[in-house]
């Protein structure tokens, strides 16, 4: 059994910055199965830096409080999540939340399997200057910040 308050684990942020508080619970309770992220976004920030998918994880984010809008897919469709709701995505499925609105948005996100995602399984959607559109990319983190490949064309930026 593990057990840990909030308030004693160490903030993590994001290498691009997006959010001021995450904090890793599935590292201090050691989870290996399922991964658990707390999260305050202030006004602009966002839980990840862009529209992404995990090939190898679905995720769920509960909204405790405030409203996150969430960009859904490709088409950047928009769904806002309120106190007290949840938004599910499978394996595959572009995603990005974060704070529009006024107020601090308080915010889990769970994901399975693994505490950890594999990184050969997570890509971002970017625009590409070699193929002048918007493409999938492959996400490699670098020395502190991200680094993206088109799976097109195999132009790399970042």
């Amino acid at each position: 059994m593990e057990k840990v308050a909030i308030e004693d684990v160490e903030n993590e942020q994001n290498p691009m910055k997006v959010h001021s508080v995450r904090k890793p619970i599935s590292r201090e309770l050691g989870t290996e199965e399922f991964a658990m992220n707390y999260f305050e976004l202030e006004v602009g920030e966002s839980f990840s830096g862009g529209l992404h998918t995990h090939e190898d994880q679905e995720e769920v984010f509960y909204v405790e409080s405030g409203i996150a809008t969430f960009e859904v897919t490709k088409e950047r469709e928009e769904v806002q999540v309120a106190d007290g709701e949840l938004i599910r995505f499978p394996p595959g499925e572009f995603q990005k939340g974060y704070n529009d609105g006024e107020d601090t948005v308080v915010g889990w996100a769970l994901g399975a399997p693994g505490a950890m995602h594999d990184w050969d399984e997570l890509y971002s959607l970017a625009y590409c200057p070699e193929c002048e559109e918007e493409t999938k990319q492959n996400v490699r983190l670098g020395a502190g910040s991200f680094e993206l490949t088109c799976t097109e064309c195999g132009n790399t930026q970042g």
